[in-house]
């Protein structure tokens, strides 16, 4: 089965992994959010990116899901300790990653190049590609004026409340090389439960890539479980937005893309609402989609791959 996963942050790298986990697994191509992207040190840092490369590579911090196992922070402390910036933790591992990819990005290399030729040194065996090798920063509107996203993320906590987003430069971007070619060819399309707003959205902004989705069988796993983000502020989001945060908020949200749509059993009550946003346009089906370990991440994407066979056999 070819499959095609969108994916940002740790709940859409940990799917990811559990796809290229399974055996046999699938031939996958992971679309990564960029959105987030943002200088610092005059370092091109792309935390979404590297967060599925480091856990499809199996090199990430595994109490958190992001940043490098057994890392050292000697230079992010002597940085501190002379006074520069310290919002944003960077450890000497994670740095050579940033020094890397900003060398090559100057030399006249496109990020889908590099970020390629990083997972070919990493031995990880699905292609990941960054969803466009323009920049499309997005942009938090909130009660203090509009926040560059690491800004409102990192620097402030998600404390401001949420009034919009802003995906800037979207309409004039590209989807980078191989994406609408991934997605054609596709046996599915598999929405990562990841923030629809800040990981999902900025990729679905870039002309074509939407357009695409429309011809694909597409499913979506749910971010929130009992009104509750899995990780992050996507809840925090829904509420500051005035919808009231659940899977059946999620469903909504996909409603316009979807053949299939996938929640926590913890959620088996929202079922009949779920099915009525959906009128029989998409599918509903319940599992445990909690990944605490690596061996969950390999049953979730098991129930997902099984629930996209049914869907096929069904179109």
């Amino acid at each position: 089965m070819k499959v095609v996963a969108l994916a940002g942050g740790v709940g859409g790298a940990k799917l990811a992994d559990g796809f290229a986990l399974l055996n046999p697994s699938p031939t996958l191509t992971v679309i990564v959010n960029t959105g987030d992207d943002f200088e610092l040190f005059g370092l091109q840092i792309c935390p979404d990116l590297d967060t599925v490369c480091y856990n499809l590579a199996g090199l990430e911090e595994p109490e958190t899901g992001w940043g490098r196992a057994n890392e050292n922070w000697e230079t992010f402390h002597e940085v501190k300790y002379l006074g520069g910036p310290d919002w944003f933790r960077l450890g000497n591992k994670d740095l050579g990653t940033h020094l890397e990819r900003t060398r090559r990005l100057k030399s006249g290399e496109t990020l889908s190049q590099v970020t390629a030729d990083f997972c070919r040194i990493w031995g990880i065996i699905p292609v990941i590609i960054p969803m466009s090798d323009d920049p499309i920063p997005t942009i938090v509107h909130t009660d203090r004026g509009a926040l560059a996203f690491q800004d409102y993320f990192v620097k402030l906590r998600c404390e401001p409340q949420v009034t919009g987003f802003e995906y800037q430069g979207a309409e004039k971007a590209h989807p980078a090389p191989g994406i609408i070619e991934a997605i054609n060819q596709a046996d599915l399309v598999v929405i990562c439960p990841s923030n629809p707003w800040v990981s999902i959205e900025p990729i679905l902004a870039i002309p074509g890539i939407r357009r695409a989705l429309e011809d694909q069988v597409v499913l979506a796993v749910s971010p929130i479980i009992g009104g509750e983000a899995v990780k992050g502020p996507v809840a925090k989001m829904y509420r500051e937005l005035g919808i009231d945060p659940s899977a059946a908020a999620v469903a909504e949200h996909y409603r316009d893309l979807l053949t299939g749509f996938i929640m926590d059993q913890e959620d088996l009550d929202l079922v009949p609402e779920v099915e009525e946003i959906s009128k029989g346009s998409f599918k509903v089906f319940t599992t445990g989609t909690w990944m605490k370990n690596r061996g969950d991440r390999v049953r979730v994407a098991d129930h997902v791959l099984g629930f996209g066979q049914q869907l096929l056999e069904e179109v």
